[in-house]
């Protein structure tokens, strides 16, 4: 069962554990692989409990009684790139082109997490190219991102991408935002 995450619990000061350098190249990181189709290292970045959201809408809602692009626990994370992997997924035959570019990186603050500690939360600009042989398409947002340290090494715990345009028709959104 998918789980909601807070949007309006007040965050805290940030975490000293979390090193800005190390949380930057995460985020371009995740972003290359993404991209790049490598769907087993992208995979491997999720914590257990991870929630992957795309709002369809610009305004803030309860995604647990409104529809949305994307609502995806971990489990429902896996069975998504399985279905990917195994090329019966038209809408990405061939693959896209991708190249996104993140900027205005943001630490807000920390939240409280299912494991007792505190994940750091994350803001950054978007801008992601997919070139299609029906042409090209952009897609611009802002991501918000809570990491959270495992074993010494960051993971994606939460994601949400808030489209600036997710309150018009999206045009075939079949790959990793």
């Amino acid at each position: 069962m998918t789980t909601s995450i807070s949007e309006s619990a007040e965050s805290t000061c940030i975490p000293a554990e979390f090193d800005r350098f190390a949380v930057e190249q995460f985020l371009y990181r995740e972003a290359r692989l993404a991209d790049e189709n490598d769907y087993d290292a992208w995979e491997a970045l999720w914590t257990d409990d991870a929630l992957y959201w795309v709002p369809a809408d610009v305004k803030d809602y309860d995604p647990l009684r409104q529809m949305s692009v994307i609502y995806d626990n971990r489990s429902r994370i896996s069975t998504r790139l399985k279905q990917v992997l195994t090329g019966r997924r038209y809408a990405q035959a061939p693959a896209s082109v991708l190249r996104r570019l993140i900027s205005n990186i943001e630490f807000l603050g920390a939240r409280p997490n299912s494991e007792g500690s505190a994940d750091l939360e994350v803001g950054a600009n978007f801008i992601a190219v997919e070139s299609r042989a029906r042409g090209n398409h952009v897609w611009a947002g802002r991501t918000t991102y809570r990491l959270r340290l495992v074993g010494g090494e960051l993971r994606l715990a939460y994601k949400k991408v808030q489209l600036v345009d997710a309150d018009k028709a999206i045009p075939s959104l079949s790959f990793l935002i």
